[in-house]
């Protein structure tokens, strides 16, 4: 198994599950006319095969390709992904009499059984896929799951190969690359998660997962600056009004995994003074919400207190 950080924590390519090229085994491979029998109708009888019929003068072409080379990867040999140029492949174009592109055909058992033309959203291209694979598109997700429990568990090292054996197949799993990330930070690798996040490309940064992602990050370094714990609760218990105290105090508090404790340390600092230092508890509350993201129980819960407090 390859490893998905080198030595100056930059993300590199695994190399065990085959994703393109013009092996029969490929996942997602270019094909051409006098190939299209054997790449397409003939590989049809081992898996599905999608055909994306393209051409490099249309954008929603390039748009729809990357969508599915991602999908069909994520499906880890479930499907196959064949891709045609029609403006050197006329011919065939004109055979199938194809009108636009894209147009997209799926084969099974050497006959067309599926299809659309026009770039769809990713919601109904998924469901196209599913209708090919069956439930081979859960099985992704069936192990990312175990990942996150056996984190959530402490098992930090089984979680993380987990992680790595799903970038293995799909580089671009915003929750897999997250989980991985998040593994390394509970393995005190900060220096290397931040260097990861500077690299990663922006469509990847953008997604939810990897920013809490950045937001813990933050908050762990954040805590390495609070000071000793043991010295925190001292200047809250001589002085609960300490508002900096129980900030820092919070800050430690989640980088240690106590969350609720975190969070309703900064509550109570709202509800006795909710506008020092420019509402700086309820910002720092802001950072763990995101941290956690925004369907976590404890968010919720969260949200909710801090309504009735305002509000009271």
């Amino acid at each position: 198994m390859s490893l998905i950080f080198d030595g100056s924590g930059t993300p590199i390519k695994a190399t065990t599950a085959p994703k393109s090229g013009s092996g029969s085994g490929a996942l997602v491979k270019d094909s051409d006319t006098p190939r299209f029998a054997a790449d397409v109708i003939e590989a049809s009888r081992e898996v599905p095969v999608i055909v994306d019929f393209w051409s490099p003068s249309s954008p929603a072409c390039a748009t729809l390709t990357a969508l599915l080379e991602r999908l069909v990867t994520q499906r880890a040999g479930a499907v196959r992904l064949v891709k045609i140029n029609i403006d050197s492949n006329r011919e065939l174009a004109a055979q199938l009499r194809l009108q636009s592109v894209p147009t997209i055909y799926a084969f099974a058992d050497g006959r067309p059984v599926d299809g659309f033309m026009g770039a769809l959203p990713e919601a109904e291209v998924k469901a196209f896929i599913d209708r090919l694979t069956g439930n081979a598109g859960d099985v992704i997700d069936e192990a990312l799951a175990q990942a996150d429990a056996l984190r959530d568990q402490g098992d930090i090292d089984s979680a993380f190969d987990i992680y790595q054996q799903v970038l293995e197949q799909d580089q671009a799993n915003p929750r897999a690359m997250a989980g991985a990330l998040r593994c390394r930070l509970a393995q005190g690798a900060n220096d290397e998660v931040r260097e990861v996040l500077n690299r990663l490309p922006p469509a990847l940064a953008g997604h939810a997962e990897i920013i809490a992602l950045k937001s813990v990050l933050d908050l762990a370094e954040q805590a390495e600056k609070a000071g000793p714990t043991a010295e925190l609760r001292a200047r809250i218990a001589a002085d609960p009004a300490d508002h900096q105290a129980s900030i820092d105090l919070a800050v430690a508090l989640f980088a240690a995994g106590d969350t609720e404790a975190a969070m309703d340390l900064l509550l109570e600092s709202i509800r006795r003074d909710r506008a020092w230092n420019e509402e700086a508890a309820r910002k720092q509350l802001l950072k763990f919400w995101e941290a956690l993201g925004h369907t976590h129980p404890l968010t919720v819960g969260g949200r909710r207190k801090l309504s009735s407090i305002l509000f009271s």
